[in-house]
């Protein structure tokens, strides 16, 4: 009788990762593999890594590694590294690392059962794999003129909420990003594919669909469908059993009317954007290659706040950007402080060899760069922490995501993203994972709110 093969799996990187991730799980458990958390106990351990800045590819490189001393040293027979990474640097990882014993790249996400379960005799036993395969098998290759499907997935989120990529890929000229050298230019799923997928979802217990991409406001351009993200929107708009619709990794160029309005109108897309700026200053701006002005940019967010009563704006910068100057950071400075966004995030710059920006004069330290980084989120947690103290009294819906303890859930309201944002604790017995409930808040604590049930009841919701 066949034995299985087990496979642990450590995925790493962002939500699109993410679904990359699941879609592989879910793979790998079609073609018969056991999945565990256990990599002890693991006969195959599959790395899908991230490649977008310094920092996660150190992160990577360690998982890998420990991943290498498990094969030397335990059960483990093969390590497969997908992802990013692969994409980014090829067969030079097999340099940096001995002893990976696949590579798939990003477009080849699909091969990962070959990859994984390569070198296994299931009639001798699982254990027969020979411990060192030369050379690594490679699945590399450029982009694929499609977007692959994310159907049956195998979720990591809980089962109430999950991402929805709407396309991959970049066609926006950011000096400082390699993410069209990994991921290629632009490719937009079409309408049907996505309410499809999205459909699956519901079926599967989502409740809250993150719709995902590296430039969501784009989405359509490639396949010239007219209506683009504004009728993308409202089409989801339309799939029943979903409460909440988030848009995420919104660029502010290309940020129309039509999209502004749709958010305005569709009942179940949630008052809440995610817009990374990076920077303020003119010269900055156009250093990065962002398109966009200091004086488009405000006012993109005042035709957004006019025309959204209530919106939750999300952002991200910069820090320590080459050749920025005191007083440009000061500017930046102001400008959080000023603008009042509900959560920001900050990047000290990465130089990335491979980019523009990598390449230009005026790097600036790590230091300058992870300073100018602590004060800007030093500056924004004044303002965070004051927009929470505004929340109190308010009455508001919470889609409840676990449990801290005996006497409190932890929840979100529609202007909290997931994983990214702040929380809300709600002090009740009885409740539900994966419940609407409303709540009013009672105070807060630093980012966080803090909420007690109402007893209303939220027909449908539970």
């Amino acid at each position: 009788m066949d034995e299985p093969i087990k496979v642990a799996f450590v995925a790493l990187g962002c939500a699109k990762n993410l679904v990359d991730s699941e879609k592989m799980l879910g793979q790998l458990a079609e073609a018969g593999a056991i999945l565990t958390s256990d990599e002890d106990d693991a006969d195959v351990i599959v790395i899908n890594t991230c490649g977008f800045l310094r920092v996660s590819r150190i992160e990577a490189h360690e998982a890998i590694a420990e991943a290498v001393a498990r094969k030397r040293t335990g059960n483990c027979r093969r390590v497969v590294v997908a992802g990013c990474l692969v994409q980014r640097d090829g067969v030079g990882l097999l340099q940096d690392v001995k002893g990976i014993d696949a590579l798939v790249g990003v477009h080849q996400r699909d091969d990962v059962v070959r990859a994984a379960l390569t070198g296994f005799d299931r009639r001798r036993g699982r254990r027969a794999a020979k411990a060192h395969r030369t050379p690594a098998d490679l699945y590399l290759g450029d982009y694929h003129p499609y977007v692959a499907l994310d159907t049956a997935r195998l979720r990591l989120t809980p089962r109430h909420y999950a991402y929805l990529r709407v396309s991959e890929g970049c066609d926006q000229k950011c000096t400082f990003c390699t993410i069209p050298s990994i991921r290629g230019p632009m490719h937009s799923k079409p309408v049907e594919v996505i309410l499809a997928e999205a459909r699956e979802l519901v079926s599967d217990g989502v409740r809250e669909l993150n719709l995902i991409g590296q430039d969501t406001t784009s989405y359509g351009r490639d396949i010239n469908y007219q209506p683009g993200l504004a009728g993308l929107l409202r089409a989801i708009d339309q799939v029943d059993g979903l409460h909440w619709i988030r848009l995420l990794y919104a660029y502010p160029s290309v940020f129309t009317d039509e999209m502004i309005e749709a958010i305005a109108e569709c009942e179940k897309v949630v008052k809440y954007i995610d817009i990374p700026l990076q920077h303020i200053n003119d010269r900055i701006l156009k250093a990065m290659g962002r398109g966009v002005t200091r004086g488009e940019t405000e006012r993109l967010l005042a035709r957004l706040r006019d025309r959204i009563p209530g919106v939750v704006i999300r952002t991200t910068f910069i820090s320590g950007f080459p050749g920025e100057t005191d007083e440009e950071f000061e500017e930046l400075l102001d400008f959080v402080r000023r603008a009042s966004f509900s959560a920001v995030g900050v990047f000290p710059y990465s130089q990335e060899p491979d980019t523009p920006a990598g390449r230009m004069k005026g790097q600036l330290p790590d230091k300058v760069r992870q300073q100018r980084a602590d004060a800007i989120m030093e500056l924004q947690q004044e303002v965070a922490f004051a927009e929470a103290r505004r929340w109190k009294a308010r009455r508001i819906e919470v889609l409840i995501d676990g449990r801290s303890d005996k006497r409190h859930f932890v929840g979100r309201h529609a202007g909290q993203a997931p994983e990214v944002d702040s929380v809300t604790h709600v002090a009740a017995r009885g409740l539900e994972i994966g419940q609407f409930v409303a709540v009013e808040c009672t105070g807060s604590k630093d980012y966080d709110l803090i909420a007690r049930p109402t007893g209303a009841i939220l027909p449908g919701r539970s």
